[in-house]
């Protein structure tokens, strides 16, 4: 009984997410099926954290509607991403192209703390020896260690 009823909430939430308008949907599956596909890696810019295709806000809904009409004017998968990105910038798209300003906000961080390590490194090995007791110094902690009073 609590095996279906597992089921049957797994279920709903898969039929709610497929879910839109029908009237929105393109007449074409296969071109839906695409324009789907697009949806995924697209992000919502008012939920930041999720793609258009499960946001609910009214800027991924025009997203959508944006992107099936890219998609039924026969436009590659590749020309919407850069139409998308020429518009609102790089941040539209939740897998970003390989570029070497995100090269360096990748490595960027590991090349701080491998020079964070090096220059501690330097200064530990660089760092002057301590200075030697002198004669007065030694004779009064030996004096001290014995128990003798100063």
């Amino acid at each position: 009984m609590r095996l279906r009823a597992v089921l049957a909430a797994v279920a709903a939430v898969f039929c709610m997410a497929a879910a839109s308008d029908p009237a929105e949907r393109l007449p074409d599956p296969a071109q839906e099926a695409r324009a789907r596909e697009i949806f995924r890696d697209v992000r919502c810019l008012v939920c930041q954290n999720e793609s258009i295709d499960d946001s609910e806000a009214e800027l991924a809904q025009d997203l959508r509607k944006l992107v099936r009409e890219q998609v039924s004017a026969g436009r590659s998968d590749a020309q919407i991403k850069a139409y998308l990105t020429e518009r609102y910038g790089e941040f539209v798209l939740l897998t970003p192209s390989f570029s070497a300003g995100n090269l360096a906000l990748w490595i960027g961080p590991f090349i701080v703390v491998v020079l964070g390590a090096g220059l501690l490194f330097l200064r530990l090995r660089n760092r002057s020896p301590e200075a030697e007791l002198s004669q007065e110094e030694s004779e009064r902690l030996r004096r001290l260690s014995e128990g003798d009073a100063p």
